[in-house]
């Protein structure tokens, strides 16, 4: 509403403008072969430039940031109350586990596994590594920018620290480790556990700046050393476990017969 724009058609303006930042950029990282830790730096550092030009430029608010003026209805995506919003966003987390369940049992969801394990070994199969990672990368813009859309809707307000900060990047990446990566309600499962940490963390320590990364970076810390495939892989282990050795139940003591 703040450029004269229904927030509906923003939404999918959104969604479509991320997933072409995306591709941009993945196309810049993935032509010069860049993997792991070293893409990772690259996309904190297109964020940091972002946050940069965001505080330099009207367009943004530069350092004051945009207020989404309140009016109040379903047609404006603002309700009167949490309810509102609460089935929006369950609408779009199922819009995205959809999305992802089709990616796992397609073609292309089979090709970045095989780019996952081994690129050399997809390549020899006939696979383009460089096109299925643009692919995955124009993909994750979509969901993060339908993510910003709704966040800027609850909230009326955002900043270019909101937007672009090295927080919002962690917090992503932290709740699929934490939660279980290459799963499908691992995320969920992570976003969960990190607000409910976060949550009690607040009520702990109150507004202690900074305490909430610390605590980030000792449950990311503990998931890699002692459980790398997240808290997921710890109950699919044990539901394997008890499956593989299930209780033996003790023997019914026979009944005493007189002689």
């Amino acid at each position: 509403m703040q450029g004269g724009i229904n927030p509906w058609p923003a939404l999918v303006l959104a969604v479509v403008a991320a997933a072409l930042v995306g591709l941009f950029f993945g196309a810049l990282s993935f032509r010069y072969g860049l993997k792991g830790s070293y893409f990772a730096l690259v996309t904190l550092a297109f964020a940091e430039v972002f946050r940069i030009l965001s505080l330099s430029v009207p367009f943004t608010g530069a350092g004051v940031g945009l207020m989404v003026p309140l009016r109040e209805g379903a047609a404006n995506m603002q309700f009167g109350d949490r309810r509102g919003y609460v089935w929006l966003v369950l609408g779009l987390v199922t819009l995205g586990l959809l999305a992802t369940t089709w990616l796992r049992h397609s073609r292309f969801g089979a090709w970045l596994q095989a780019v996952r394990d081994n690129e050399d070994a997809a390549r020899a199969i006939g696979v383009d590594p460089f096109r299925v990672k643009l692919g995955a990368i124009g993909l994750s813009g979509a969901f993060m920018g339908a993510a910003g859309a709704f966040y800027v809707q609850v909230f009326q307000y955002i900043d270019p620290g909101i937007a672009y900060g090295p927080h919002t990047s962690v917090e992503a990446l932290v709740a699929a480790i934490v939660g279980g990566l290459g799963t499908l309600w691992g995320p969920v499962l992570g976003a969960l556990a990190l607000h409910l940490l976060a949550e009690l963390t607040r009520g702990l320590f109150g507004a202690l700046p900074g305490i909430n990364m610390i605590i980030y970076g000792a449950v990311l810390i503990a998931i890699v050393m002692f459980a790398p495939r997240g808290v997921l892989g710890i109950g699919l282990s044990v539901r394997r476990l008890w499956t593989r050795n299930p209780p033996v139940a003790a023997p019914e003591p026979r009944e005493a017969h007189g002689g």
